[in-house]
């Protein structure tokens, strides 16, 4: 907890604790929240300032000092973090107005998309360079698939159960795990089947229905798995891992895939002038909600 926090009225850090505990409910906002807010205050508190003391101006100058080294989007969210903390602060009466509600934060136009697309062949090629030697690689290679396949954000794919999939028709349905705990069902490509009842048998997991699907392998043992799910900066050092392996040294990421399925699918169902309404609209909507550019070449 913040120095200048804890140095007010117990209400005051108690109402801060309340703030990431009660009122944000997804980890990984809560996470990068707190991280934000503590910045906030260590800044503070470097310039001599108390809870009570911290005016419009203050934040102001933070927002311009944070600009100095950090891009747009992790200022604005910066801010946004003070701002509703601020907020929380004021309905628990322990500040009587926001500092932080007047300040603008920077423009951020996004014209062109950061989230590198691998192509078929390049997507294949990555693909294909992963051994299916242990179940390390079986899980690796059906981590992949899943976005892929399915378009699912990373954390919804991470947090999928084994009685996630079950079959129907010719590859099955799943259930991602969405934001908010909402649940989602949709069909799952006969591919993205294959690959994950391969990795399930491989595992031995089939029986342990509420397990994590996708779990670490301890150490440098690829034969054996944990009850622990992969986490996210896992996932990222495995697919950098593997993309080197396989010769592509573009900085692709955990977004890659889920972009790199609904480019995919897009163009085929232009292509083939044949699509499916409901696929469609849930490719284009989560398209427009991922940013993407192209991977010209390695």
């Amino acid at each position: 907890m913040p120095a200048l926090i804890a140095d007010c009225v117990e209400q005051a850090a108690w109402r801060y604790v309340d703030f990431f505990t009660a009122n944000i409910r997804n980890p990984h906002t809560r996470r990068a929240y707190a991280r934000a807010c503590a910045r906030f205050f260590a800044w503070c508190e470097d310039r001599g300032l108390t809870l009570a003391a911290i005016r419009p101006f203050d934040v102001a100058a933070f927002v311009e000092d944070r600009q100095q080294t950090h891009s747009a989007p992790g200022v604005k969210q910066q801010l946004a973090a003070v701002r509703m903390l601020f907020d929380w602060l004021i309905t628990g009466q322990i500040v009587p107005f926001n500092p932080a509600s007047a300040v603008r934060g920077p423009k951020h136009v996004v014209k062109t998309g950061k989230t590198p697309v691998l192509d078929a062949v390049e997507w294949r090629k990555l693909v294909d360079g992963i051994p299916t030697k242990t179940v390390r690689d079986l899980r690796d290679r059906a981590l992949i698939a899943t976005p892929t396949y399915s378009f699912a954000r990373i954390a919804a794919a991470l947090t999928m159960e084994v009685d996630d999939l079950w079959p129907k028709g010719a590859g099955g349905e799943i259930r991602l795990h969405e934001k908010g705990g909402k649940h989602h069902v949709m069909p799952c490509h006969h591919a993205l089947a294959e690959a994950l009842r391969t990795f399930i048998e491989a595992a031995g997991i089939a029986e342990d229905k509420k397990g994590f699907l996708f779990r670490t392998s301890p150490g440098d043992n690829a034969t054996v798995l944990t009850e622990e799910p992969v986490m996210q900066a896992d996932a990222w050092r495995m697919i950098r891992r593997r993309a080197v392996a396989a010769g592509i040294f573009a900085p692709i990421g955990n977004l890659t895939f889920r972009a790199t399925g609904i480019t995919a699918y897009l163009d085929n169902a232009v292509r083939s002038n044949t699509r499916s309404p409901w696929l469609h609209a849930r490719a284009r909507a989560r398209r427009n909600s991922t940013t993407e550019v192209r991977l010209a070449g390695n």
